[in-house]
């Protein structure tokens, strides 16, 4: 363990699984103290049985509820005091060709991919400012669907634009609180979400199950899908003090497949 979060209060948010998950026990395993939140009722096993129970404390909540997010808030620095770090991920995914896409899609996903991501952190910031956290760090989940749009995922592309620019209006704002703000764009990680978007590819393109997957992952520069632990390394640097002269910046997190 190097400690570059040592003593530092990290909140995470869609943290029960997949790239939250694994970011929790990298700051965990970095010195961090932690507060889990997924919509599950209990602690992951993973964290559970990670050695770190004194670091950690895990609280059920939906990002869609204002209410819920202010307690959750409330219940974070309780456990552990003000936030000092922000990793905002909570999100849904789905799809459908653009002429069958609904009403229901569209609020689903916009109320947790964009709603939920800009209250969570509005409401994180406004404590860090009113609390004197100089040197606070948010890091709010994007996707290289924010970077373009595909016919079959509008809706989710549109929401994960719209973290992209909150991130950069956030960082603007809170520059002069010396608080960061930043985002990662995973590229194709392999998660067990996988899974639910493999099947949805095979439904509207056609093919076998696994298929998209595989060449998913063959079309990516590298060569290959990328893994949870991938995107945590990026996390842990975008909430320590290495990474204390960067903020509005969106960070590509996905072999090659977008250049910027």
């Amino acid at each position: 363990m190097s400690e570059r979060l040592k003593n530092k209060h990290a909140l995470l948010t869609g943290a029960g699984g997949g790239i939250g998950l694994a970011v929790a026990l990298a700051y965990l395993t970095e010195g961090a103290r932690c507060t889990v939140v997924d919509r599950a009722s209990e602690l992951p096993p993973d964290l559970a049985n990670s050695g770190f129970a004194d670091r950690v404390q895990y609280l059920q909540a939906d990002v869609t509820q204002m209410a819920q997010i202010e307690a959750m808030l409330n219940a974070a620095e309780q456990g552990f005091g003000p936030v000092q770090v922000l990793f905002n991920n909570a999100a849904l995914f789905d799809m459908a060709p653009l002429l069958e896409s609904h009403e229901a899609m569209f609020d689903s996903l916009f109320a947790v991919n964009v709603k939920g991501m800009f209250f969570v952190m509005q409401k994180t910031l406004a404590r860090m400012v009113a609390q004197g956290v100089a040197g606070g760090a948010v890091i709010n989940m994007a996707s290289q669907a924010g970077r373009r749009g595909e016919a079959l995922v509008s809706h989710y592309c549109a929401t994960k634009a719209a973290v992209i620019s909150y991130t950069q209006s956030a960082a603007l704002a809170m520059a002069p609180h010396r608080i960061r703000v930043n985002a990662i764009s995973p590229g194709v990680i392999d998660t067990p979400m996988w899974q639910h978007v493999d099947a949805l590819f095979a439904r509207y393109e056609n093919l076998p199950l696994g298929e998209k997957k595989k060449r998913v992952g063959e079309a990516v520069p590298l060569g290959y899908m990328g893994t949870p632990a991938d995107i945590a390394g990026a996390a842990v640097f975008l909430a320590s003090d290495e990474a204390s002269y960067i903020t509005a910046q969106t960070l590509n997190v996905d072999g090659g497949a977008v250049m910027s």
